[in-house]
């Protein structure tokens, strides 16, 4: 785990100073993260819009869940951002190889949660468990003819998320690459805590998937 210490950072020649560079990449991140929200947002609302229309289709969708699963994926993204903020801590207390550690745990975790979504998307493919359009049958069963829509919304929101999940960790490979440079200090984290701020919204909406759709029922 070898760091290269040689690595000072430099402010880009269109920021006044490096208070300026670090005030404009977090602001310019916020605005991003609000966009981010906003996507989100209008899958949320549709969730709420049709849960309320067909509650049974929900309860009954849910039953398909392995809840267990989706505990352990809330978990390991918990662990996660808890790694992150240690190696945002660990850059500014100067420990440059906690900062490795910490990320490269941050990494282990995204992919222990894209494995399980994995396993979690092979049963329901291999069951016929796929989004569609809802049939209209209202005679018996007519809960488990009409999980189409339910599977709609799940697919769609834990492959939205699941794709953040992936984008977080080519970011935190990014972050391990700069790291292993020794690019990161007392001086100079800012990369680290943006993508920090990223990782914990990609956490933060996977906390309201978990209950939405795994324990609606």
């Amino acid at each position: 785990m070898s760091i290269d210490n040689t690595y000072e950072h430099h402010t880009a020649h269109h920021f006044r100073d490096a208070e300026h560079e670090v005030e404009s990449s977090k602001f310019g991140l916020w605005l991003f993260l609000c966009t981010e929200i906003l996507m989100f947002g209008g899958l949320f609302v549709g969730y709420a819009i049709y849960h309320a229309k067909y509650p049974e289709i929900f309860v009954a969708g849910s039953k398909f869940l392995d809840w267990r699963l989706g505990a352990l994926n809330t978990v390991i993204l918990l662990i996660s951002s808890f790694t992150v903020v240690m190696a945002i801590h660990s850059a500014q207390t100067n420990q440059k190889k906690k900062v490795l550690i910490n990320l490269y745990i941050t990494l282990a975790c995204a992919a222990g949660f894209m494995i399980v979504k994995y396993f979690e998307y092979s049963h329901k493919i291999h069951i016929g468990l796929l989004p569609g359009e809802m049939f209209h049958y209202t005679g018996p069963g007519a809960e488990v003819a009409k999980l189409p829509l339910y599977f709609s919304f799940y697919f769609m929101m834990t492959g939205l998320h699941g794709s953040h999940v992936l984008a977080g960790m080519v970011l935190i490979s990014w972050l391990i690459y700069r790291a292993h440079k020794g690019h990161f200090g007392p001086k100079y984290y800012t990369p680290l805590e943006c993508v920090g701020l990223f990782w914990h919204l990609v956490d933060l909406i996977w906390i309201y998937l978990f209950p939405l759709l795994y324990l609606v029922g």
